[in-house]
């Protein structure tokens, strides 16, 4: 309970961030997928193998199963980021279909 509590605190303290971001630059309001990966980069890692909240997410579509025991497709993954679970607050609603569509591309990179 008290680690979804902090994912929900970190989120809400990252989000206005990725609002400054969209509104940078040549007035392309969509944002970059390091941008949107930030609202992750609270709980998880992408450089590294190391655990902070949550699970790092570096070679996340390398592996064979997630942790809830699912493949690790990207249609699975997707469930899970909409979804939440098992401490991670849902991000349906939260994130757009095309910020969505960045932060696969992003995590597929690492």
């Amino acid at each position: 309970m008290a680690r979804a509590v902090l994912s929900c605190i970190i989120f809400f303290v990252l989000k206005p961030n990725l609002a400054h971001a969209q509104g940078k630059g040549n007035g392309d309001r969509t944002p970059k997928a390091e941008d949107v990966f930030q609202q992750c980069s609270g709980c998880h890692s992408v450089e590294t193998g190391e655990k902070k909240v949550g699970p790092s997410l570096k070679g996340l579509f390398k592996k064979e199963k997630l942790r809830n025991g699912r493949p690790a497709t990207e249609s699975n993954i997707r469930l899970v980021i909409k979804r939440g679970g098992d401490g991670m607050p849902a991000f349906d609603g939260v994130l757009s279909s095309a910020e969505l569509d960045q932060l696969m591309a992003f995590l597929k990179q690492r």
